[in-house]
């Protein structure tokens, strides 16, 4: 087995095409094998076995740096560049990141978990390089999904200006995690689907290879020639414009193709790009027929049934709900119509659905635009894509009141995804936004409840709701129309009083009945609302003045507890409070309830930091007797 002998790229060197070939088709079985067990993103790598075989074969990694978008697609790069032996722990606690990390890998020369990063980044190490004399080549490789995002084109068009040397790959497979959308993916089907424009090209350029001694008049001419062909026969001919020399499309599980185009085009000046069309899930069937389903998988391709819905179910179910009862509500989604369950709502209502893909600054502010009128728009997004929009948060919709609904899915630690997607920053960057309401419900019932308030509330509203199953509670009830801003006792209690958010509702009442053991009775709040605070209820617990702990899945600066602790020092109030949270650091990938222990957000960390303040209150206030520290003088 070849797959055996290749520990680093340089192993490949020495192997023939043909190898080659055999080389990738054992890659395939291994990620087979592999991530069916251990869960990950299965389809797109499947699909670019071929492509990072070649790439490793032409280039010299990690002299040579190869940027990757995203990494979804990165795991057959990772097996070649001498982590085949970890990938058991793939995306397990302590374990081998599902991403692209730097400090994992020396070949990991840019660590990405959001799309459309690569070509900026490539385009850096590119002006880098130059800059300090260096000679190298800078590879950017990039999916026809990412490609829809803003920030690939600004790159491009910056790409194009300076004329660098910089190769960028285009890995067509006509599917994202959903289908992609928009006039990029039309131009990019016509260029792949085009049986003439490949065959006309190669044509001319036969033709004039054989025209003994052309002058440089006769290859200008030339070249206009091809160019007016090339026009003729692809509307825009988008890449070219941008600066960048085209190729393609070419197969991109061809590996003779593949490794003959990148050795000719290595060491051309410029920018160039090489747009290849690849299979998703190529060698699972499965994979390649449901690539929504098995773009990703958690550790099974076949998983029971689950009984209790999760909080994306509920969110799904419960908008389409309101949507039949409430004709200005509207969805987007970002290129996450699956993830988010907003397919669901396409299907009912297939005119007041908008997926604008990987664009979610353009999705902020479509929504804005949507709002003037009247309608309700609801933007669907995971907690750190909403990140990329956080200036038209501000600008669009904040500075304008406008009432649009963001529901902010994977709020919290989402486990094995890692640092790139752990939603803990949202209330940070949310909470300091005027005009905006930031709630979080304690169950999937009360997520119904926030969303239907939501409706009510006069300017932007933000509900967030984690990466797992709900509660198991009934969804039966009517509409509540919850009162913005009020708080709700969920425990009685006298010693000590803990606010709680979201996921920690529950963690903290079980907290409170640890402490009851011990005989310390504690109060548990809902919060709810974490903009605004319950100010009501705050004053309350100041007049009392009894020990107060905070507890939120969130980041611990600029957070819930942040936000309490403000609220008492504007009013001169001094308490002893405890903010429990997330620590100031990037948290690992893992499942969730590793994590959740590792940060010491569960029941009994919170019952001992409870404990722990309850002993210190006791001791600042009981008297002490202070001895002397004079010396007793004898007579």
């Amino acid at each position: 087995m070849f797959l055996e002998r290749v520990n680093e790229p340089s192993d490949m060197k020495s192997l023939s095409v043909a190898q080659l070939e055999t080389l990738s088709e054992e890659i395939r079985h291994f990620l087979i094998d592999n991530v069916t067990k251990t869960g990950g993103h299965f389809g797109p790598n499947l699909g670019v076995v071929e492509l990072t075989v070649a790439l490793h074969y032409v280039f010299d990694s990690p002299r040579d740096k190869i940027v990757w978008d995203v990494g979804h697609q990165a795991y057959v790069h990772k097996i070649l560049t001498g982590r085949k032996d970890r990938f058991s722990t793939l995306r397990q606690y302590k374990g081998m990141a599902g991403f692209l990390k730097r400090s994992e890998s020396p070949h990991d020369v840019f660590g990405a978990g959001h799309a459309s990063t690569s070509i900026s980044a490539a385009l850096g190490m590119a002006i880098a390089r130059d800059l300090q004399k260096e000679n190298h080549h800078v590879i950017a490789v990039i999916g026809d999904g990412a490609m829809t995002g803003g920030m690939a084109f600004e790159a491009l068009n910056h790409a194009g200006h300076l004329k660098k040397n910089l190769l960028v790959i285009l890995n067509d497979n006509e599917m994202s995690i959903s289908e992609n959308v928009g006039a990029v993916s039309q131009y990019l089907n016509r260029l792949r689907t085009d049986p003439h424009y490949g065959k006309l090209k190669s044509e001319i350029e036969s033709l004039l290879r054989k025209i003994p001694s052309i002058g440089d008049r006769l290859a200008n001419a030339a070249e206009k020639a091809k160019d007016s062909v090339k026009y003729f026969l692809v509307e825009g001919a988008l890449f070219e414009e941008f600066g960048f020399t085209y190729f393609g499309p070419i197969p991109g599980h061809d590996l003779r193709t593949l490794v003959a185009l990148l050795e000719q085009v290595k060491d051309l000046e410029g920018p160039v790009l090489i747009h290849v069309v690849t299979e998703k899930g190529k060698g699972y069937p499965s994979a390649a027929s449901t690539p929504d389903k098995l773009h990703s998988i958690g550790g099974q391709v076949t998983s029971p049934k689950k009984s209790v819905p999760t909080y994306t179910d509920v969110f799904a179910a419960t908008v389409i709900e309101l949507a039949k009862e409430d004709d200005r509500i509207v969805a987007v989604t970002a290129a996450m119509g699956s993830g988010t369950g907003l397919l669901k709502f396409s299907q009912v209502f297939p005119d007041r659905f908008f997926d604008v893909g990987i664009a979610e600054q353009h999705a902020t502010t479509l929504c804005a635009g949507l709002a003037t009128t009247g309608l309700r728009p609801v933007f669907a997004v995971y907690s750190t894509f909403l990140q990329r929009a956080f200036d038209q948060v501000i600008h669009d919709v904040g500075i304008q009141k406008l009432p649009v609904i963001f529901a902010i899915d994977r709020a919290g630690l989402v486990g094995p995804d890692g640092e790139t997607h752990q939603g803990v920053f949202d209330i940070a960057y949310l909470r300091i936004i005027p005009n905006l309401t930031i709630m979080m419900p304690k169950d999937e019932a009360e997520l119904r409840h926030m969303l239907y308030t939501a409706l009510f509330i006069d300017g932007p509203v933000a509900v967030r709701y984690p990466r797992t199953e709900g509660m198991g509670v009934s969804l039966d009830a009517p509409w509540q129309r919850l009162e913005v801003g009020r708080s709700e006792v969920v425990r009685e209690g006298r010693d000590v009083t803990i606010l709680a958010i979201g996921t920690m509702v529950t963690v903290a009442e079980n907290a409170a009945f640890m402490l009851a053991e011990q005989g310390i009775l504690a109060e548990v709040i809902n919060m709810r609302f974490i903009k605004p605070l319950d100010e009501e209820r705050l004053d309350e617990l100041a007049l009392r003045g009894k020990p107060i702990v905070t507890v939120e899945e969130a980041s611990l600066a600029g957070g819930m507890g942040a936000a309490v602790l403000e609220y008492f020092a504007t009013k001169g109030i001094i308490l002893p409070i405890v903010p429990i949270g997330l620590p100031d650091q990037f948290i690992d990938h893992g499942s969730r309830p590793e994590l959740l222990h590792h940060v010491g957000l569960t029941a009994e960390h919170i019952a001992q930091e409870t404990q722990a303040l309850l002993d210190r209150t006791r001791q600042a206030v009981s008297p002490k007797v202070i001895p002397s520290k004079r010396k007793s003088v004898g007579h």
